[in-house]
């Protein structure tokens, strides 16, 4: 990881700075001086990857290892695409590792995203009804993996905007239900808090092993973490109970 450049008697500090514009809110400006100055934006411009988000993905798969070649991936709310642009080269979705299976990449959001070499893009609700029977039908078959970088629009209201984001993600949770293939994996970003306990409850009792992790690349001030689950039990096991007599 690149190091942060330090300042001190005979060197000058080499973070850039940004006035602030007329117009633009001071909040805007240091968003941007942030951004200008984060080691994995700096790297991810270098690298060609479409955002930092990237290496958020590439560690998670590096301890958990779920993006192998010939899996089937779908990336929910995919722009701008760094998590695609990962999976495309750990899942041999171009076919260039001789020797290895070919994977497939199917991008989904709301917004048109740029085309990704090796990555199937559509524009879809994956919260429409029929959402999960496209999906299956562009891969061919269920999914080895689902994942998903979505976060709902920040209204500046903490307690507010984690019930938002936990909402969203049991809805990402409903859909792999669909389409998952047993023993496939769910990734997920969510927010730190504590509405998310009946969540967790699901996901350990439909994959064999669930992990909350906080990669590296995560910004050290936000409150964002991953969930991991391994190990899809099977659409069975995703059934309400029945009630006892």
């Amino acid at each position: 990881m690149t190091e942060k450049p330090t300042s001190g008697r005979g060197q000058r500090d080499l973070r850039v700075r940004v006035k602030t514009a007329k117009g633009r809110k001071l909040s805007s400006t240091l968003w941007l001086e942030r951004q200008l100055n984060d080691p994995y934006v700096i790297r991810a411009r270098k690298e060609g990857y479409r955002g930092r988000a990237a290496y958020k993905i590439s560690e998670l798969d590096d301890k958990y290892g779920f993006l192998k070649p010939g899996s089937r991936v779908v990336d929910l709310g995919c722009a701008p695409g760094g998590w695609c642009q990962i999976a495309v080269a750990r899942v041999n979705a171009l076919g260039d590792r001789k020797g290895k299976a070919v994977g497939t990449v199917l991008g989904v959001d709301l917004q048109e995203v740029e085309p990704i070499a090796g990555a199937e893009l559509h524009q879809l609700d994956f919260l429409a009804d029929d959402a999960d029977e496209k999906v299956k039908g562009w891969l061919g078959g269920r999914a080895d993996v689902v994942m998903s970088d979505m976060a709902a629009a920040a209204s500046g209201h903490k307690a507010a905007d984690h019930l938002r984001i936990v909402a969203l993600v049991e809805a990402a949770l409903a859909f792999a239900f669909d389409v998952l293939e047993d023993g496939g994996t769910f990734v997920a970003k969510v927010l730190a808090g504590g509405a998310e306990a009946e969540m967790q409850t699901l996901l350990k009792r439909n994959f064999t092993k669930v992990a909350n992790v906080k990669p590296a690349a995560s910004r050290a001030d936000s409150s964002e973490k991953f969930v991991v689950a391994m190990g899809f039990r099977g659409r069975r096991e995703t059934e309400a109970e029945p009630e006892q007599s």
